[in-house]
């Protein structure tokens, strides 16, 4: 059962504010730059690499440090097209709009999380959100005017309707929280090149695919373009893509993509928040060799941490060390 941590507001990145914005915690349970970096992602994937993320940012740092070894090491996330989760709480416009004007001049699809939802993680690690369902779908209609006609993959709300189907959002909430889902799926796809795909959690937190049926459906997963799963969790490929593709036979065969960024050494039992021991998954890629699974991506920013513990920051804060630590894995 897992849960997001990403916390984005003030991501940090060497006392600066990350970019775009930055990434949270999703995915958990609850118990349990520069031209050539482009090239390199670019032969993999047709998604936007931001240059100046706080991979980016660290290697330069690093390198005028003399630890030119650490920076080469980084180099393997900071080269790769990552996610961008626009702050909650305010107008995700700005970052938005940055994003999908560098997208569109490189001819590439911008990836977003919109994270937002009123009553955020069951007030945990990335408690927040909307102050209620007007300021949420205000927040959802900036960020979709702020896309216009680029192209984009949006992942909605991690961790959202999983938590309607385990009961950590309390039950008065749920039919509104699938009336936003429903009416941001709608929003979002009125813009002509977004894709949007619809949080499902992963195949550890509901193990039986069947319960997550109704809330999706009632979520507005017909609209969508498909269902994400694995947001900052550490499920393996294949587990996730069995895990789908059942899923995406319950619900008249809808699409789906994988969280790929950290899980390459798969899950540590019991330890869902900075568990030591991860790696790099697969680079995001399209080539998937499932019909119904369009995408791997790093959705969760590989580097960002899962909250306060293990030693880490805050949740969705850049933590370099860590980040270091996943690639030195196997995977990628």
């Amino acid at each position: 059962m897992p849960r997001l941590i990403h916390a984005l507001a003030a991501l940090a990145v060497l006392g600066l504010t990350a970019g775009c914005g930055s990434a949270p915690e999703a995915g958990r349970a609850p118990v349990a730059g520069g031209a050539s970096t482009r090239t390199d992602a670019g032969a993999r994937s047709p998604f936007w690499v931001d240059p100046r993320g706080p991979a980016a940012r660290q290697i330069e740092l690093w390198r005028r440090q003399g630890r030119a070894a650490d920076a080469a090491s980084l180099r393997r996330i900071a080269r790769e097209p990552v996610a961008l989760w626009p702050a909650g709480e305010t107008d995700p416009g700005p970052a938005v709009g940055s994003a999908i004007g560098s997208a569109t001049r490189e001819g590439r699809t911008a990836l977003f999380v919109a994270y937002d939802i009123p009553h955020r993680d069951c007030g945990q690690h990335s408690a927040g959100g909307a102050a209620d369902a007007d300021a949420y779908r205000r927040w959802i209609g900036r960020f979709a005017d702020a896309l216009g006609d680029g192209r984009a993959l949006v992942v909605l709300e991690p961790d959202a309707v999983a938590h309607i189907v385990d009961g950590c959002t309390p039950g008065e909430y749920h039919d509104e929280r699938e009336r936003l889902l429903a009416d941001a799926v709608v929003r979002l796809k009125r813009q002509p090149r977004t894709k949007v795909y619809l949080d499902a959690g992963n195949p550890s937190w509901i193990p039986d695919s069947g319960r997550l049926v109704g809330p999706l459906e009632r979520a507005g997963v017909a609209d969508a373009d498909g269902f994400s799963l694995n947001v900052s969790n550490f499920q393996t490929d294949a587990a996730s893509k069995e895990y789908g593709v059942g899923l995406s036979r319950r619900l008249g065969g809808k699409h789906f993509v994988v969280d790929t960024s950290r899980n390459g050494n798969g899950p540590l039992e019991g330890v869902w928040c900075n568990p030591p021991g991860r790696a790099l998954g697969t680079p995001p890629t399209t080539a998937t060799g499932e019909p119904a699974l369009d995408a791997y991506l790093w959705i969760k920013r590989p580097g960002e941490s899962d909250g306060e513990c293990g030693g880490g920051p805050a949740a969705g804060r850049w933590w370099p060390e860590y980040a270091l630590e996943l690639t030195r894995g196997p995977a990628g």
